[in-house]
This record gives C-alpha cells, structure tokens and sequence, in this order.
C-alpha cells in the first residue's frame, strides 16, 4: 500500500522542514481572479495549517470554486500568490496534483465499471504498484462503507454511494491534502450524517489536511477546525466558531431570552420592554427575545418577578455560525469589508 510517487514528492517537498512546527499548507496572499469586468476573487489572504480541517463556507457563487481552482493550478490567478505544500500551482501544477486529492462537486466515474475498477484505474494513473493498488482499495472500500459495493457497477450507485467512492477515489494516491467541494451536496440527511463522520474519521486515520468547501453553514461546521465566511469573493472573516462568535458576540446587541410560566403575553411584553436598557422586545414561540443595550438580565428578572410572574428561563443569546454568517453576509459594507457588529443585523 505505498505510492512510490506520492513517497518521493513528500519527502522532496518545498515544505519540508525540520522541527515539527505547525506548518502551513496553504500560504495565499492578494490572490485575485478576474474574468473581464467581473472579480471572482479579490485580494484573498488565507493560511490553512497541516492537519487542519478548514471550511470554506458561503453562498454559491461566491467565489469558492475559483479559489479551488487556483489552488490547483486549473486556473492562473490575475494577481496574488499562493503556495500550496510550498509550490506555486501555476509553475509546478503536477506537483501539486500529485500531492492533493481533489473531490469536484459533480463526480465523475466510469459508469461501466465497478467501484473496485474505478478505483484500480486511479491508481494505475498515479503509478502505485498492481499489488499495493489492491491492498489500498481494500482497506479504503472497508473504509468509505462500500466493502460490500465495489464490485457492483458505479451505474446503480446512489448520490451518497457515489460520495463514498469518491472520498476513496481522492485517497487512493495517499494525498497530503484533500480538497472537497460541496460534499454533502444532494444527499439524504442520515446520508450527510455519515459523511460528516467519514470526513472526520478519515481526517484524523490518514493524517491530511482538509479544504471542504460548502453553503451548508450548519453541517459543516460539526467537523472543521476552523472557518473561513466567503462572501462577494472576499474572505470576510477566519477562525473557529468559538472565537467569531465570542468577536460578534462583543460587538452586536446583547440578546436575552426570556421565558415565563402562564404568563399573558401582552403583559409580559409590557412589563419586559420598560425595563431601562431594553431596546426591543419580540415573540419567539412560547418564550421572548429580549434586545438590549447593556446586560439588564437583573433588572428583567426583577421586573418580572415584581409584577408577580414566574420567571422559567433567563439567558444570554450564544451565537452560532448562522449569526456569524448573518452578521457578515447581510451587513457588510460596500466594498466587502468591514468589523464585526457593524451594521448588525439582530439575531431573527
């Protein structure tokens, strides 16, 4: 199970180096792509480290693809750099090819041939040895869930079958790095469960760094390392979920949601709005979203309670990914940049 191609590039690799510092896979700096008058991608600063798994999360049409793209020299850049394992993908294209496995949005497979060929077809292609080729495609079947379909036709695969296939398919050659765009696109939800968990997994079994490009906020953020929000083709804003929610949660108005026991709600709402630094209040269910311009959650408490209603639940709003992504997506400026919190849409 060794790729003798794949064993010569890693050890020759401009990015080796001794020590064990975490190094960069991915160095882009005011890397820009234009066609004509349209900017697909504009001045993109982006370092994704060895071991990582990074999403790159926005709408369609954001300029995700191209970036992909650049990265493995399918495309030249109009300016910028980017070093991808240390190579520059518009001068050693194939080094970088040979490196990274990358799986397209739409797949393509030999529909006359089963998933075994198609992956023994890979492998010829990169140059692994017919014994060790065999060997890889068995322990990558037993992998991906398909130990049982690989000698079935890829004709008769399903959407997530052919998922599968082709997470082996980019594996075959031992890749340092896998880049997938949309993987979870078109598949059932128990179908992007097991293939969330198939990334993760085989993230952390075979030791590559990992580029998932996706809309999919919610999904994808179960299994990345950290995020990066694209919008406009401007990377707007990088880092785990954790550290953009708490840099949101600084600068947006302070949210509380408040819960009470048989408490009319005409009432409520009375009694929550004049409360001083309540800037809003709005229904949201059984219970209330409370906007603020401090925290008052003292003040709301005691007001509740001194106007005799059984207070169930008080709590600070904790953002998540999808207000992150509000906040950027919906409030930025013109020209694509800007701070969090400015402009902030409040949390629906």
């Amino acid at each position: 199970m060794v790729d003798v191609q794949n064993q010569g590039a890693a050890a020759d690799t401009p990015l080796a180096a001794a020590g064990g510092e975490r190094r960069p896979v991915i160095e882009a700096r005011g890397l820009t792509k234009r066609y004509g008058r349209h900017t697909a991608v504009a001045g993109l600063d982006l370092t994704i480290y060895e071991g990582e798994v990074f999403g790159l999360l926005g709408p369609n049409g954001a300029g995700k693809t191209t970036t992909i793209l650049m990265l493995l020299g399918l495309t030249e850049p109009t300016a910028g750099s980017v070093r991808v394992l240390g190579w520059d993908p518009a001068r050693d294209p194939i080094e970088v090819k040979r490196a990274v496995g990358y799986l397209p949005e739409n797949i393509g497979f030999y529909d006359d041939m089963t998933g075994r060929e198609n992956l023994l077809y890979t492998a010829r292609l990169n140059g692994l040895p017919e014994r060790d080729a065999q060997e890889r495609i068995d322990s990558l079947l037993t992998a991906v869930g398909l130990e049982g379909a690989g000698d079935r036709l890829v004709r008769v695969y399903s959407r997530g079958m052919r998922q599968r296939l082709g997470l082996a398919d980019v594996l075959v050659k031992r890749p340092r790095m896998i880049i997938l765009d949309e993987p979870t696109l078109g598949i059932d939800p128990a179908g992007i469960e097991e293939i969330l968990r198939l990334i993760a997994r085989l993230a952390a079994e075979e030791r590559v760094t990992v580029l998932i490009s996706s809309h999919l906020l919610h999904q994808v953020q179960r299994v990345c390392n950290r995020v990066g929000i694209f919008v406009g083709g401007r990377l707007i804003a990088a880092g785990t979920v954790d550290e953009l929610s708490r840099q949101l949660a600084r600068s947006a108005p302070f949210v509380v949601t408040v819960e009470v026991q048989d408490g009319d709600p005409g009432r409520v709402e009375s009694v929550l709005g004049r409360v001083e630094g309540v800037a809003e209040v709005e229904r949201d269910g059984t219970a209330w979203r409370v906007h603020c311009r401090e925290d008052v959650r003292s003040a709301i408490a005691r007001a509740l309670v001194d106007n005799g209603l059984a207070l169930v639940r008080l709590s600070a709003h904790t953002y998540g990914l999808d207000d992150v992504y509000r906040s950027y997506f919906e409030g930025r400026a013109t020209d694509g940049k800007r701070a969090p919190g400015q402009a902030v849409r409040r949390p629906a």
